[in-house]
């Protein structure tokens, strides 16, 4: 059912938002930092988030056919934590859409195996359940995320996963080039940790329903019908089942996918469909959405 859009020249509208991502950022250290120091650290997490955004284009191909210029396009790891070749891995594999989900074969899964579930602390039940509404996925979802990304990633390390190593090895100087850039900035370097948190705390908005269980695998990945900042900032991947329908196509060129299609689409994910990112707020800011063990699991 996808369709064929894989560009034939290179997207300067891509490359452009890329350039203008750096930009803001240096603007954000070196300027709006020496002026107002926590206006520059809001001004910083929107830079991350979008950077991040911009970094997913990257791994689906784009701006441009080489693939060796968009991942160098990329480089600098302005959100600090994710080194580019574990994203790019672990996403990839996440879209094998008939593991969505799945507490082990999907890399971005929320859901834990109900045996785990059972097996957990009372704190930590408690902590992943905050976890699950989306003010808590904002404000712990990106250390949670990150201590198991750590975990995993140190597992395959020891047993001697060579692409893990090389993710790192290419990450670490990225992140020693970017923290020595912020320390010759006015912004401190405490001050953008805090700003790459808030980065990834605002990418959790989109990431936060994006793929719910469900026995059909077409039906587990979302539209959010939003047309606001809050979507441009996630290169409209708010429109999540076009993406995932169609991985080649460019971000600027979803929205009209969706438009041509909106029927079908909305068809092959059981309308699975959110009006806006207002409604979501609404609905989920001081509420779950979803158990943290997965509903459809085999039970212990």
């Amino acid at each position: 059912m996808a369709e064929a859009t894989t560009p034939k020249s290179p997207e300067w509208p891509t490359f452009a938002l890329i350039f203008a991502c750096y930009a803001l950022w240096l603007i954000a250290i070196f300027g709006v930092a020496a002026w107002s120091l926590w206006l520059a650290v809001s001004m910083m997490g929107v830079v991350a988030a979008l950077h991040s955004s911009l970094t997913h284009e990257a791994l689906h191909g784009h701006p441009f056919r080489a693939k060796w210029l968009n991942e160098a396009l990329m480089a600098l790891p302005l959100t600090l934590f994710i080194p580019y070749n574990r994203f790019r891995d672990l996403h990839l594999a996440h879209h094998q859409d008939a593991n969505l989900t799945d507490p082990y074969d999907d890399p971005e899964s929320n859901y834990l195996d109900p045996a785990i579930w059972v097996r957990l602390p009372r704190w930590q039940r408690w902590v992943y359940q905050a976890n699950n509404t989306l003010l808590g996925r904002m404000l712990l979802g990106p250390i949670i995320g990150q201590l198991a990304f750590l975990r995993d990633d140190w597992r395959g390390a020891v047993r001697g996963d060579r692409d893990i190593w090389l993710a790192w090895a290419l990450h670490l100087p990225g992140v020693a080039v970017v923290l020595w850039i912020v320390a010759q900035s006015a912004m401190p370097v405490w001050a953008y940790v805090l700003a790459a948190y808030l980065g990834l705390a605002l990418v959790k908005i989109r990431t936060f329903l994006e793929h719910r269980a469900h026995e059909n695998s077409r039906a587990r990945t979302v539209i959010v019908e939003d047309r606001g900042p809050l979507a441009f900032l996630f290169l409209n991947n708010n429109l999540h089942v076009v993406h995932h329908m169609n991985p080649a196509a460019p971000w600027y060129r979803l929205p009209a996918l969706y438009r041509r299609g909106r029927e079908r689409y909305l068809a092959c994910n059981e309308a699975y469909v959110y009006r806006s990112y207002g409604q979501v707020f609404r609905q989920y800011f001081w509420r779950a959405k979803d158990p943290v063990a997965h509903p459809l699991w085999p039970k212990p």
